[in-house]
């Protein structure tokens, strides 16, 4: 797999500009919090940055983006597959990792997944049913379910979107905050390790067939974010908000580099914060300086602006001086961000059954394999 960027024009560094969340503000926001991320390699490498984050205000190495199955990442732990197992691209490939902190009080877990649902993910969250109760689920899942499951793929993508959701509507407490991340973009040339060499092959040959691909992914992740929203689950229109960063996607067309993937974990956390009352520190940042280099935003050459936040909360501090976070009571905010946006009805807040009522019990099937060998650490 080649990282390399689209564009090879020279870009400021992060360094020289500021990062919205800062490593101190993410670990109270996710203090005493369990988050489990699942997906593909994006979302793996949303599992990096927020554990990077976690623990310092750095970026990303373009090796530490491309590393796959690596026995340790910044003090996280491979639990099971990757090197542990065989690396390979095929749709059995396993990667599960985990980061706990020194303190004890950041708990953090990613699945690598091939399709949204399926008998491996019965396993996992069989998992989370007994183990700990997350506080965060973040999942995603489009590009292998569309590429990789045979011509009726959109129509099998639906119908294990809406399994995937309602078995996390039975499984997850009520207390848990799901987003569903919808796909990145794709670029105009697809080379990406989930595709067979074969299909790489007619890729690369026949241009209509990657423009089909990038049309499949808009098509499901409108099928997905209609669901989710039919589940009351929250959404990330990842595909909106980067749909004009060309210049930080990798020439595999499928990859992202280290300063986009810092300003998801920058929406990401804001959404989080925001659905769960809390307001993040505002600050005074000059006009020229961004979180992000240039042409992140919506059009060439303009910077990118985040969603508004939380209104601010009186306080004799002065605006644009650090501050710790700040819980509100009240319900959470509905941002407008996204043309995908699905407006909830009813009450306001997810109504689920109780846990004893929760019908899991068909799904264990001794036959099905677990989500991983070996024991977690600690």
């Amino acid at each position: 797999m080649v990282f390399c960027l689209e564009n090879e024009e020279v870009r400021r560094p992060l360094g020289s500009t500021m990062v919205h969340i800062q490593a101190s503000e993410v670990q109270q926001l996710l203090h005493n919090k369990f988050v489990v991320i699942l997906g593909d390699s994006i979302q793996r490498a949303v599992y990096k940055d927020l554990v990077l984050l976690l623990q310092k205000d750095s970026l990303l190495t373009a090796a530490q983006l491309k590393a796959k199955g690596e026995l340790s990442f910044e003090q996280d732990q491979l639990v099971a597959g990757g090197q542990l197992g065989e690396l390979h691209n095929g749709t059995q490939y396993r990667e599960v990792r985990q980061f706990c902190s020194g303190s004890g009080h950041h708990l953090v877990r990613f699945y690598f997944l091939t399709r949204v649902y399926s008998e491996y993910l019965e396993g996992v969250l069989e998992e989370l049913t007994y183990g700990p109760a997350p506080d965060l689920v973040i999942i995603n899942s489009c590009l292998w379910d569309l590429s990789r499951y045979g011509r009726c793929s959109m129509e099998s993508y639906r119908e294990n979107l809406e399994r995937v959701f309602m078995r996390m509507d039975q499984v997850l407490p009520d207390s848990c905050l799901l987003v569903w991340n919808m796909a990145m973009p794709l670029g105009e040339r697809v080379t990406g390790g989930f595709l067979l060499p074969e299909m790489l092959h007619f890729l690369t040959q026949l241009q209509p067939l990657v423009g089909s691909l990038r049309r499949d992914v808009v098509e499901g992740n409108f099928y997905s974010a209609t669901l989710a929203g039919d589940h009351c689950f929250d959404v990330l229109d990842l595909h909106f908000h980067f749909r004009h960063a060309v210049q930080h996607r990798h020439r595999d067309g499928v990859h992202w580099d280290q300063h986009a993937h810092r300003h998801l974990s920058h929406l990401l956390l804001t959404h989080v914060a925001d659905a769960w009352g809390v307001e993040l520190p505002k600050r005074d940042y000059p006009h020229e300086d961004c979180s992000m280099p240039p042409h992140l935003g919506c059009s060439p050459g303009v910077n990118f602006v985040p969603g508004p936040l939380p209104p601010p909360v009186p306080s004799p501090i002065p605006h644009g001086q650090h501050r710790g976070l700040t819980i509100h009571r009240g319900m959470p905010r509905c941002i407008h961000t996204s043309p995908y946006h699905v407006p909830r009805t009813g009450a306001p807040c997810r109504q689920r059954p109780r846990h004893s009522d929760r019908l899991i019990h068909p799904y264990k099937l001794d036959r099905w394999p677990p989500a991983h060998s070996g024991t977690w650490p600690g």
